[in-house]
């Protein structure tokens, strides 16, 4: 008999085929795909003050709300829009969040349209290397951290909303800008392993 895999122990994840899924498979890996990035950056925000969890059950409804966060779809949201996606009891409903996604979906094509791509902007900060860390207890991992105060200050500089240091650096661990599995996790080293550079 095999023993069980060395996860993460992130609270409420052990048991939840769709949790560890995630955890197993996405979070943590290395997005260079500037769509991608933008479309976890909204997710991040939807979730400022409730579980991650919460918005990775709902998630397969945002992208069908959303689109599928094409920001070129999400930009052109209106009135109608903003009251359909008000009354979708499948994602999380919040004027202000769902402002914040549409405007961000601008902000994103402005800076598109200025030649400034959004994943080498992202990746930027960091000379486009993931930041290795090697925690051994979840007690240890920052909520956020100096790196992330400055993404979050650049972003809110753009115009982006519900980007504090906390959200970004909650975003920068999932998109993998940040290693946070631990030391122990099986996925530690994987993931390093995904690295450019």
């Amino acid at each position: 008999m095999t023993a069980p895999l060395q996860r993460c122990g992130w609270r409420g994840m052990a048991g939840d085929p769709l949790y560890e899924a995630y955890h197993d498979t996405e979070w943590g890996v290395p997005e260079y795909d500037s769509r991608a990035l933008w479309e976890k950056l909204v997710l991040d925000g939807f979730q400022a003050g409730l579980a991650w969890i919460t918005i990775l059950r709902k998630r397969d409804a945002f992208r069908a709300a959303f689109d599928g966060f094409d920001p070129e779809k999400v930009a052109r949201y209106g009135d109608v829009d903003r009251a359909r996606l008000m009354a979708d009891a499948g994602i999380v409903r919040s004027n202000a969040k769902i402002d914040a996604a549409i405007a961000s979906a601008r902000t994103y094509l402005d800076m598109r349209e200025k030649g400034e791509d959004f994943a080498a902007f992202c990746w930027g900060f960091t000379d486009g290397k993931v930041v290795q860390n090697a925690w051994s207890d979840v007690g240890q991992v920052p909520a956020q951290t100096p790196l992330a105060v400055e993404v979050s200050k650049a972003l809110k500089a753009r115009g982006y909303k519900f980007v504090g240091p906390v959200i970004v650096y909650a975003w920068m661990q999932a998109v993998g800008i940040v290693n946070d599995h631990l030391t122990c996790c099986f996925r530690h080293d994987e993931v390093k392993g995904c690295a450019h550079g």
